[in-house]
């Protein structure tokens, strides 16, 4: 107890220091996107807006890997977990994302077969134990689960496990990066790099949008002292004019990555064009079942297409993943979108800027 409480001393001295630091430091107005949604949410829950000086913006970006799922693609979900000789597998945040005119929720509760697993390979057990049924495992997210993904792809060939297939629907977050700063409506001064993700890409995946866009950047951890940590270094390269791609994250994120994990998603998984909700198709930022494992892929499988619908009437969720909107600003939020009664992905998903919003604006001033 008495360690603890010293932490807790500790870190609550350095997030004085370094908000000081930080306002010590900027003197012109900066705008810092956060393109993880596990940061939005713990900066919210931080109130670490209200740390910061008035020059700077932090914007919430496409973090959430939910949220840039398209319409079309819920869809597709929904269409599985309607055919009766299908198992839909999936994580938990997916179940309540609307589709065009449903969800996996509705559907379950209408009689079809879906169940949450907390990995892929569960998905797989679950293929093992149903011998006369199809599984399909719903692959939504980013680098840090795709690996699993893959490795549990891995793991059914070698099994034997034939009734086991793989709806990949994951994105990759390098290319999304390029895409935002393509925006004319958004200006973008600097990166919070996602933590997660790094730890798989490594800080070198980077380099190729750096050297293009030579703005700001730093990989941030997820507690208060890391993403202060990583404002202040990013503060330190706009007000100095030295740009630099830093890893402020070196306790989980090496320069090259996980090479085993890239290694797994590699040999099954290949770069694809995909579309993301709010920034329409981005060239090579999905990923597909490479060939050698059609058997796999539930697109395949089931000869699934995914057709373009329009996004629900006044909803503002991808204008918001793309910080050209706050949640406020959308007409539905907080009347006709509520984490009740969810219209948009961004409500639904506990990494959702809707959904942090929503429960923590109030006690994070500035918001």
């Amino acid at each position: 107890m008495v360690t603890r409480r010293n932490d807790e001393y500790r870190d609550a001295t350095l997030v004085g220091e370094l908000a000081a630091r930080i306002r010590r430091l900027s003197r012109r107005p900066l705008r810092i996107m956060e393109v993880c949604g596990t940061h939005t949410v713990s900066i919210f829950r931080h109130g670490i807006r209200s740390l910061l000086p008035e020059t700077i913006t932090l914007l919430s970006g496409p973090g959430c890997p939910v949220c840039v799922t398209d319409t079309a693609e819920i869809d597709a979900c929904i269409a599985l977990a309607r055919r009766p000789e299908i198992l839909v597998a999936t994580f938990g945040d997916l179940l309540r994302v609307p589709g065009s005119r449903s969800s996996l929720e509705r559907e379950r509760a209408s009689g079809a077969d879906v169940r949450v697993v907390y990995s892929a390979l569960d998905a797989v057990e679950l293929a093992r134990r149903h011998p006369g049924r199809e599984v399909v495992f719903l692959g939504i997210g980013f680098e840090t689960t795709a690996p699993t993904v893959a490795a549990a792809v891995l793991a059914a060939h070698r099994s034997g496990i034939e009734n086991f297939s793989v709806l990949c629907l994951h994105k990759t977050v390098p290319p999304a990066l390029e895409a935002l700063t393509a925006l004319g409506d958004l200006r973008i001064d600097a990166f919070l790099l996602p933590g997660h993700v790094s730890v798989v890409i490594g800080r070198r995946a980077y380099l190729p949008f750096f050297e293009r866009t030579r703005l700001p950047c730093a990989i941030a951890g997820f507690e208060p002292v890391d993403i202060l940590q990583a404002v202040a270094a990013i503060v330190g390269q706009a007000e100095n004019g030295k740009p630099a791609l830093e890893n402020a994250y070196r306790r989980a994120v090496a320069e090259e990555g996980n090479p085993a994990a890239q290694r797994v998603l590699a040999q099954v998984f290949a770069p694809a064009d995909a579309r993301w909700r709010g920034l329409g198709v981005i060239p090579a930022s999905g990923l597909a079942v490479r060939a050698a494992w059609a058997a796999f892929d539930a697109a395949r499988r089931f000869s699934l297409t995914a057709t373009p619908v329009p996004e629900p009437r006044g909803c503002s969720c991808g204008e918001i993943l793309t910080a050209r909107k706050t949640p406020p600003e959308c007409p539905l939020y907080g009347s006709r979108c509520t984490p009740g009664d969810p219209v948009g992905p961004c409500m639904v998903s506990s990494e959702g800027t809707c959904a942090a919003y929503f429960r923590y604006h109030d006690a994070s001033a500035g918001g």
